[in-house]
């Protein structure tokens, strides 16, 4: 599946690409990430490949990621009305101002102006709230994005980094108020961070959120780049992102990537995606690609189809124990119509049922 194969994210009708070009790494203001040059470069072949679906953050790289983005498509309406941009807000930019950052509306309206600019733009396809701010009610965030869609500066509006529960209030505020709603949810997801399937993964999948996930490959930890083979031989740029997760639970991982990837004639980042890509609601992942080979190599992902038994394989490495109400979930069916076969399910009767001749009370 090439990257023009187009999917819509959640429920809208927006036209998005199966992997999403990450531009967090665009600019070396951090000391780490792609110069102007390499991220142009990765910028065009992105969109050569048939990729429309760019993502960014108002303090991605100290907002260079943004400057990058608006001089190379930005200034260019051919180009910029091509493609999907999105960015976010909440990360705030100037030190000792409590309005700088967040999801109040003066901080949602001066962010989203500041983006503007940056991105030589007269408006942003689609509008992340980038982290939850618990300290701004719910529905002042919403009705200032509504704002910002009724004024044409925004077209859709997606949330990231919240817990499930916000997320659900605050679509359902916004339906309740003809207001504009999420389509779009972006988490971190990957075979290492699968907690996301207890509230977040169901969640989305109920009202209609297409799932972007971010760190596919966990800070790199699955790229293939690091194995047991060489473990502590190999230093990350951004190590205090990658050391964590180089665990013995990572190697197992990575040693049955690896099994599966030679099945596939690919690479253990591909299938990693490819994995990724495969689960239920997932839209459309998003890929950091710091230099052009990282680019090519993933969108090669696509290319690769999972079997169920591989799938089953991955899925019984890293499945997560999830907490209550959902540890209860298998004795659900036996409960509600134990002793049937319901939408193709069938359960034996509980423990509490009545015995022939038994009469309730």
């Amino acid at each position: 599946m090439p990257l023009d194969h187009y999917v819509t994210l959640g429920r809208s009708g927006l036209r998005v690409s199966p992997l999403c070009l990450g531009a967090m790494t665009f600019g070396e203001d951090l000391g780490w990430g792609s110069s102007v040059e390499e991220s142009q470069t990765i910028i065009d072949r992105y969109l050569a490949l048939g990729g429309n679906f760019i993502d960014t953050a108002n303090f991605y790289t100290k907002s260079h990621s943004e400057k990058i983005l608006g001089d190379h498509l930005g200034r260019h309406a051919a180009k910029r009305d091509r493609v999907v941009l999105a960015t976010k807000f909440s990360g705030n930019l100037y030190p000792g101002d409590p309005n700088g950052g967040g999801s109040s509306r003066k901080a949602i309206v001066g962010a989203a102006e500041n983006s503007l600019r940056r991105l030589q733009t007269d408006y942003i396809d689609l509008y992340w709230l980038h982290i939850w701010d618990q300290n701004t009610p719910i529905d002042e965030t919403m009705a200032a994005l509504d704002d910002l869609v009724r004024a044409g500066k925004v077209r859709y509006l997606g949330v990231s980094d919240t817990p499930a529960w916000k997320v659900a209030e605050a679509n359902v505020v916004a339906r309740f108020r003809g207001w504009s709603a999420f389509i779009g949810l972006q988490i971190e997801y990957s075979l290492l961070e699968r907690t996301v399937e207890q509230e977040l993964v169901p969640m989305a999948r109920e009202l209609g959120l297409g799932i972007t996930p971010w760190s596919p490959l966990k800070s790199g930890a699955l790229s293939g780049k690091y194995t047991r083979k060489n473990a502590g031989q190999v230093k990350a740029d951004r190590g205090f992102f990658l050391d964590p997760f180089l665990t013995e639970k990572t190697y197992a991982v990575v040693d049955e990537l690896e099994v599966i990837a030679k099945a596939h004639d690919s690479t253990v980042a591909r299938v990693a995606l490819s994995w990724v890509q495969s689960q239920p609601g997932v839209t459309s992942t998003i890929i950091g690609a710091r230099r052009l080979t990282q680019l090519e190599d993933n969108v090669k992902a696509l290319d690769v189809t999972l079997t169920k038994e591989e799938l089953d394989r991955l899925d019984a490495l890293t499945k997560p124990a999830l907490g209550f109400p959902h540890s209860m979930i298998p004795w659900f069916p036996g409960i509600h119509n134990g002793g049937t076969t319901v939408n193709g399910v069938y359960a034996p009767p509980s423990g509490f049922v009545m015995e022939k001749g038994d009469k309730p009370y």
